[in-house]
């Protein structure tokens, strides 16, 4: 509660005594007392003989003089008088003025009322009415915010507060803190006093810990052990891990669930006669726990009799479904089973255009052979036709962009397949609620029937503005914008800017799905990068070759069947890549023009500079029937793409990739998925130099995080690293000591398999989803690059003008420098060797966890994954993370 809202002790301290009055209970109503006798009235007469017991009298009635109120500040006197049935001139009795009292009371505006006057006529109504509610005061609510209290609460301001209400309105809360397991909770009302009959009401909580489960008791199973049927239940004892779930916290409706789950369980295993006797919860005398008990009765096992299909529709012959049955006689009974031969049925018949089929199981139980047989009936219906389609709900989205997706045109006859599909679609857009449903209702008649569609849009938009630091990359930025559904249109338009001491990038992109309203997709790509490669030396970053990029890409799309698309580009790049003049030229000729030096940079730096321009046409052919574009649980994605460049330009090459993943829902929330994938790039351009690749460097693929997880970035795959020699001769493998470039490869493949967990719903509000991985993969394919052993010859005396030079070393000792004649040393200076590792095909491969997470600065993936197989050279990474990958 707030500052503002906290009431002082002494003035809650001054309305003790109002708070005893108004919220202890209801007052005794003051009756009226009959007149006494008058002083003049004859003495009674003395008893006479026994006679017969003369009739009662009839009650003392006493006419109205006057009729007046006190006590009353905000009613007027005549409303008061109007909620009783006492007027002047009338007769009252003890009985009439007792209805009176009861009338007031009735109307909850009075806190208490009193009659007096009624032995001379001359009735006074006291009064004493409830007070008005200035405010209502929460405190003590840590767990429930307000915003969800409030709602529950039926006093306000402004408003007579009465007791009944107030008791209404604790019980209401003390309901709501039950639902979330907090059974221990209370809740006091008070009020405090203001001036003008006002009050202050507070609602003092005192929330209590949720109330777990300590244990649960399972009396009469001897087939299952305790162990396997609580596993089948919601509801979970209280653990050292319970904090990733809420499954230890009581709730009723979960105990009446964890029934059902028991008796699917038995009957999906052949015991028909199981029954739940009796399911207990008892709170533990300090309200802290409960235990749960369990009274079951399992009964025998069964096994499936004849089993058999009875057909009344003309397109379904009974005898050739009942072949199709995935049970058989003598199989052991299994209740899931027959569900799902029920729904596959009602799927087949709506199929075929049947929307109202009706299939109903039929059972023949035979208690002494224990024997279940079945019979499916299919009962006799018209074949129905889409009358029409009701959508509702999109606030957004334009109505054609919802209908387009519709597999089914009204008229169309009814096709359950295609419904399912059109629900697919729909939910692959990413723009409307998860777990959408189309509902099928009677049309006008037997044979038509209403397809409705009731959609809520969701934010398509997103914009992110998010800085750092990192080691790495010293200062980030990182800003972007992108509208998945502009204008409620379905487009698509993103921009991007990318800001760091190491890469730079724009790119801006536009797609329309439905061009003209056809079903042809066409959009544009525009972008520049600025990349700067780096490998690490001594723990330090080293810029080794720069990458400018600018160019463009036109995409067109177009459907070849319900689940596979052709996509179509022409792309369009101009780049040039660099090395520090600084750093890695000097004067090789000793002419005075300045050269990329192999020995500064490596022979395989040094052919990769100068300027290109890539023109190139591709496509992709792919199959997608996910059964969710955002967050798939079933279903395969496959894409084939080819591109070839040489339509123009510099650079000639074919680079062929192919992909694929698979997902398979597991049950209770699990997904699993295997994906994998591979490539190869092949150069069209001409013979090339010894060491030297036809492939450009910046052309071909490089493999390491995220792409493989447990590894470095680009620290999978052919590689050249330098070596210094120690003064001993031999060489320094200090891995902070050498200088490791990655040249990348033409060819390549990588595997995935992943299984995401499920979490309790206290967790999963958190937007987190973790994973347990294996990856497995390699890149290899490279020409063997020309690599050097270099010695250095030092001149006797470096005042001669004479300056150190470069000789190769062809032995296992130093170079010699006798060629060089007398100025100079006899023996080199031991100088630097490089060698050629990671070309091959061997798989690496890591495990690991993750942890996906929708954080409110944009996706984030954090993973911790050891490589269990590797090849020299690659460079392993225990934790990796990554921020806006899409998940």
């Amino acid at each position: 509660m707030t500052a503002n809202n906290k009431i002082t002790f002494r003035r809650r301290l001054s309305s003790a005594l109002l708070v005893g009055t108004i919220l202890g209970g209801v007052a005794a109503p003051a009756y009226a007392q009959p007149a006494a006798p008058s002083a003049a009235a004859p003495a009674p007469a003395a008893p006479a003989a026994p006679a017969a017991t003369p009739a009662p009298a009839p009650p003392q009635q006493t006419l109205i003089k006057t009729l007046a109120v006190n006590g009353n500040q905000r009613l007027e006197a005549e409303t008061v008088l109007s909620y009783m049935n006492l007027r002047i001139g009338q007769n009252y009795t003890r009985e009439s003025l007792d209805q009176a009292l009861r009338d007031l009371y009735a109307t909850e505006l009075f806190a208490d009322v009193t009659i007096a006057g009624a032995d001379t006529g001359d009735i006074v109504v006291q009064v004493r009415e409830n007070p008005v509610i200035n405010r209502i005061v929460l405190e003590g609510n840590k767990r429930i915010k307000e915003e969800k209290i409030n709602p529950e609460i039926k006093l306000a301001p402004r408003q007579i507060f009465t007791r009944s209400k107030a008791r209404a309105d604790v019980a209401r809360i003390i309901e709501l803190y039950r639902r979330q397991g907090r059974f221990a909770a209370s809740v006091e009302p008070k009020i405090v006093q203001l001036d003008q009959n006002r009050v202050d009401v507070v609602f003092e909580i005192h929330e209590g810990p949720k109330s777990k489960i300590r244990q649960i008791n399972i009396l009469g199973n001897e087939k299952f052990s305790d162990r396997e049927l609580r596993g089948q239940m919601a509801t979970k004892r209280s653990g050292p891990l319970s904090f990733l779930g809420s499954g230890d916290v009581y709730d009723p409706d979960r105990l009446a669930y964890d029934q059902q789950k028991l008796r699917l369980f038995y009957l999906t295993n052949g015991y028909a006669d199981f029954h739940v006797i009796s399911a207990v919860a008892e709170l533990t005398p300090d309200r802290k726990d409960f235990i749960i008990t369990y009274v079951v009765e399992e009964g025998p096992r069964y096994k499936f009799g004849d089993v058999k299909v009875e057909s009344s529709i003309r397109d379904f012959k009974g005898e050739a479904l009942t072949r199709m049955l995935p049970m058989k006689k003598g199989d052991w009974y299994n209740a899931k089973m027959i569900e799902d031969t029920v729904n596959r049925l009602n799927e087949s018949a709506g199929l075929f255009g049947y929307a109202f089929a009706d299939v109903d199981p039929k059972f023949e139980r035979d208690k002494d052979t224990l024997t279940m047989g079945v019979t499916f009936d299919l009962a006799e219906t018209p074949r129905t036709y889409v009358e029409r389609i009701d959508i509702n709900g999109n606030q957004v989205t334009r109505d054609k962009v919802i209908r387009r997706e519709f597999r089914l045109a009204e008229g169309d006859p009814f096709n359950s397949v295609r419904v399912k599909r059109t629900r697919d679609r729909l939910q692959s857009l990413g723009f409307f609620q998860e777990n959408l449903e189309i509902k099928q209702t009677q049309g006008s008649t037997p044979d038509r029937v209403i397809l409705g569609l009731d959609v809520e849009d969701k934010s398509t938009g997103q914009l992110q503005l998010s800085g750092g630091y990192s080691s790495i990359e010293h200062f980030i930025v990182n800003a972007s914008v992108e509208q998945r559904n502009f204008m409620g249109k379905g487009q698509e338009v993103r921009l991007g800017v990318n800001y760091s001491s190491y890469s730079k990038s724009i790119e801006a992109g536009f797609t329309e799905p439905y061009l003209f309203d056809r079903n042809i997709a066409v959009g544009v790509d525009l972008f520049r990068r600025d990349y700067s490669s780096f490998n690490y030396l001594d723990n330090n970053r080293n810029t080794t070759y720069k990458q400018t990029s600018t160019g463009g890409q036109l995409r067109l799309g177009v459907p070849l069947t319900e689940y596979m698309q052709l996509a179509l580009r022409y792309g369009l790049n101009f780049d040039n890549v660099t090395l520090d003049r600084s750093q890695f030229y000097s004067d090789i000729n000793g002419d005075g023009i300045l050269e990329c030096d192999p020995l500064l940079a490596g022979r395989y730096l040094c052919d990769q500079i100068g300027k290109r321009t890539t023109s190139s046409v591709g496509y992709s052919l792919a199959y997608i029937n996910l059964d969710n574009g955002v967050h798939p649980t079933r279903g395969l994605r496959a894409v084939l793409s080819q591109d070839f460049a040489g339509l123009g330009g510099d650079v000639k090459y074919v680079r062929t990739r192919l992909n694929a993943i698979r997902y398979w829902p597991m049950g209770g929330g699990f997904t699993f998925s295997v994906s994998g994938e591979g490539g190869y790039i092949h150069s069209l351009e001409g013979q090339q130099a010894p060491g030297v690749d036809g492939v450009r460097l910046v052309d071909r693929f490089f493999l390491g995080e995220p792409q493989i997880r447990g590894f470095d970035i680009r620290g999978v795959g052919p590689r050249v690293q330098r070596l210094t020699y120690n003064a001993d001769g031999t060489l320094n493998t200090d891995r902070k000591q050498i200088q490791d470039d990655a040249i990348g490869g033409r060819a390549y493949y990588l595997g995935r398999a992943e299984l995401e967990i499920p979490l309790g719903t206290g967790v999963k509000e958190l937007n987190l989803r973790p994973s347990i991985f294996a990856d497995v993969g390699a890149l290899w394919g490279v020409v063997h690059p020309a690599t050097q052993t270099i010695d250095y010859c030092d001149p006797v005396d470096t005042t001669t003008g004479l300056t150190r030079k470069a000789v190769p070393r062809t032995g296992s000792g130093p170079a010699s420098c006798a060629s060089l004649g007398t100025g100079y040393n006899a023996l080199a200076t031991p100088g630097f060797a490089e060698r050629f590792l990671g070309d091959t095909p061997r798989p690496r491969l890591s495990v690991g966890i993750g942890v996906n997470w929708n954080s409110p600065f944009g996706p984030f993936r954090i993973d911790v994954a050891k490589a269990l197989l590797k090849s020299p050279g690659d460079d392993d990474k225990l934790i990796t993370f990554n921020v806006g990958t899409a998940f």
